[in-house]
């Protein structure tokens, strides 16, 4: 048993690698690539189209500009909180209708998410990041001129949903298109940053500006700045997804289907199906180089060639197959599991969203929607401080547990951050009941401050979930992160649509102590992932429910 991961017979394991060189280490550690001592996984080819190839600045360039498209795009969710009265008053309509606005925008982001990934998996993600930015642009330029018409916003705010699903959906999985094991964990808390602190930072602008230029202009600002984004998305992040021959990929695959034949020459075992083989001809068509020194490299492509939407297929499976991949995988445990641990306390975040509109506007406070937004001055504040926790204990517990485990990784190390997780986030959520409840005039603070922790807490799970889910599914990480996409935007909408009834009839108090207490049975869920992981990660590659519904 690895520090606590329970080992099987079958030593080689999808998401096991050996990280570290060392002493007595395997013949193979020699002819695999590495970065001082560390073997880089997944091994880069040779060819200089490989994202592993590019200069690092470059790889961090892309991923900034991703995190700035994803800032602005993440600013859409939220983006009416600290509106909720003016709205209802402007339309003229209950507080629930008004809700909506926002639950129908997160319905099109789930129903949106599970079209483009099945796209990204066929042909790429640069296609998706240029569309998704033109939609965020229309659709927001339409919310803003939508007057007093209610079925005008409402549809504007469901197409802002489908703009934002590509970066919700795909940028996590652009990290591990660009970065080795060793550098994604930092990399991981910065998108995941942009995603979610964008989400707590909007508000505190949103009210200020409805009250100097009005709510239209909260629209009309993200048409203005996603505007300014795009030419720098379509100049300078170009495709991101690679089809590398399948022996590279050293974290999806079996590490006894690496080896030598009779000759000596490398070959390499098929571990994505019928894909594998077509990847390796592939390869071959395109002149990759490969191990042995037999082929030269490909030529570059040129900076012109980088600027088209597509450059190619990146799979031969069928579109419509891709398309229905992610239902499945609802039942894969370790999907299930990271569904669990980022969609529930997201949820959560949104009904403390409704509670903020329901106490703080009426008595004992009487905030107007200025002052109401300022109300996520905490949450903002705690979202940076989760990923910068998130960002050094992720990569600092990994290789030191790596260095305990005699230079094996597993993928179950990036587990370890729940436990910040669930201490934050359930101290936030019984907190936040138990300030809530008992509110006086002037006492904001501790509300403030717990829903602060709450969002560290969600955080901090996002990254560990994310990172999981790379490591050890990395085959399956675009449909793994559509489950989560679909997931959380579906229970976020279940909350929107009757949040505000079930706290009238049951009480702040109890509703957030049976939520606190359901994270924290949630997150004891991570301990047999942890113990059993690896089984699961053996069994759920030996029994792949997408080669028993051929879907691979």
């Amino acid at each position: 048993m690895g520090l606590g991961v329970l080992n099987i017979r079958e030593q080689n394991v999808p998401g096991t690698v050996n990280v570290f060189e060392q002493e007595g280490q395997t013949k193979e550690a020699g002819h695999l690539k590495k970065h001082g001592d560390i073997i880089l996984v997944p091994q880069p080819s040779d060819d200089p189209n490989d994202p592993l190839n590019w200069p690092l600045w470059k790889r961090d360039l892309i991923l900034f500009i991703l995190c700035l498209i994803s800032l602005i795009a993440s600013t859409l969710s939220p983006l009416l909180a600290a509106n909720t009265i003016t709205l209802s008053l402007w339309f003229e309509l209950p507080f629930t209708e008004v809700a909506l606005l926002t639950g129908y925008h997160l319905l099109g982001v789930g129903v949106a998410g599970f079209i483009f990934v099945a796209s990204a998996r066929v042909w790429g993600k640069r296609h998706l990041y240029l569309l998704g930015t033109l939609i965020i642009i229309i659709s927001s330029a339409w919310g803003g001129g939508s007057g007093t018409n209610y079925s005008s916003i409402l549809w504007a705010r469901i197409f802002q949903g489908v703009g934002l699903a590509p970066f919700e959906a795909l940028v996590n999985a652009s990290v591990g298109d660009l970065y080795f094991v060793h550098e994604r964990g930092l990399r991981m808390a910065a998108s995941n940053m942009s995603l979610f602190g964008g989400a707590f930072f909007t508000p505190i602008l949103v009210g200020k500006i409805t009250a100097t230029l009005g709510w239209q202009w909260t629209f009309n600002l993200i048409a203005i700045f996603a505007g300014a984004l795009f030419p720098f998305i379509f100049f300078f992040v170009p495709e991101t997804a690679y089809r590398r021959a399948d022996h590279l990929n050293t974290d999806m695959q079996r590490l006894d289907s690496v080896g030598h034949d009779s000759t000596g020459q490398r070959h390499s075992g098929s571990t994505n199906g019928n894909l594998a083989n077509n990847d390796n001809i592939e390869v071959a068509q395109r002149g990759h180089h490969e191990p042995n020194g037999s082929m030269s490299p490909p030529a570059k492509m040129s900076y012109a060639q980088s600027l088209s939407p597509f450059n190619g297929r990146k799979t031969d499976e069928n579109f419509f197959k891709l398309l229905l991949r992610p239902f499945p995988l609802f039942f894969h445990p370790a999907i299930f599991w990271g569904c669990l641990i980022q969609g529930a306390l997201i949820g959560w975040t949104v009904m403390i969203g409704v509670v903020l509109a329901a106490i703080f506007l009426g008595p004992p406070l009487w905030f107007d929607q200025v002052v109401t937004g300022y109300m996520y001055t905490g949450p903002f504040i705690g979202a940076v401080l989760g990923f910068l926790l998130a960002g050094l204990l992720s990569d600092w517990s990994t290789k030191l547990m790596i260095r305990r485990n005699n230079g094996v990784f597993e993928p179950e190390f990036r587990i370890v951050l729940v436990i910040p997780q669930m201490v934050f986030g359930c101290v936030g959520l019984y907190g936040f009941g138990w300030a809530a409840v008992n509110v006086q005039p002037g006492g904001y603070f501790l509300p403030d401050f717990f829903f602060a922790l709450e969002v560290m807490g969600m955080v901090v799970g996002a990254v560990a979930s994310g990172l999981y889910i790379v490591d050890a599914h990395r085959e399956i990480a675009v449909e793994a992160f559509t489950c989560l996409l679909i997931f959380k935007n579906i229970f976020s909408f279940g909350l929107t649509w009757s949040a505000y009834d079930w706290l009238i009839q049951a009480g702040i108090g109890p509703i957030f102590i049976a939520m606190g207490s359901v994270q924290i049975g949630i997150c004891l869920l991570s301990i047999p992932m942890y113990v059993f992981g690896k089984w699961n990660r053996h069994l759920t590659r030996k029994y792949d429910v997408l080669k028993i519904l051929h879907l691979s």
